[in-house]
C-alpha cells in the first residue's frame, strides 16, 4: 500500500477507534479529505484486504436518509496500518502524522 497524505489521514482516523465503523462522511469531517479524494483511497483499503465494508440495514424512509457504508479495518489492517505508519513516523523524528488540519508549528498535516 502505497502511503499517500489522504491514506495516512484516513487509517489515522480510522485507528482512532479501530472497533468503531465509519461511514463516507464521518471520515471526510474527520480527514478533511472530499469525497473525490476520500472514497478512492477507500477502495485502495478494501482491495489490499485492510479494510471492510458493510451496509447499514435501514429502512431510508423510516430513517430520513440514505443507508450508510459503515467501514472498519480488519484485524490484518489494524497491524499493517499501525506498522506503515510506525515506519513513517520513523522516517520523520520528533513529527507525528495528524488527521486534518495543520500539523506542528503550522506545517501541513499528513
Amino acid at each position: 500500500m502505497r502511503l499517500t497524505i489522504p491514506v495516512v489521514k484516513v487509517l489515522s482516523a480510522l485507528l482512532a477507534a479501530p472497533d468503531e465503523p465509519r461511514y463516507g462522511l464521518d471520515l471526510m469531517r474527520l480527514t478533511g479529505l472530499p469525497s473525490g479524494t476520500l472514497y478512492p483511497v477507500l477502495h485502495r483499503l478494501r482491495a489490499v484486504g485492510w479494510l471492510t465494508a458493510e451496509w447499514e440495514d435501514v429502512d431510508p424512509v423510516a430513517a430520513g436518509r440514505p443507508a450508510r457504508r459503515y467501514y472498519r479495518l480488519t484485524i490484518d489492517g489494524i497491524g499493517a496500518a499501525r506498522l506503515a505508519l510506525a515506519e513513517l513516523r520513523a522516517l520523520a523524528p520528533g513529527e507525528r502524522p495528524h488527521v486534518g488540519g495543520v500539523g506542528p508549528a503550522g506545517a501541513p498535516a499528513w
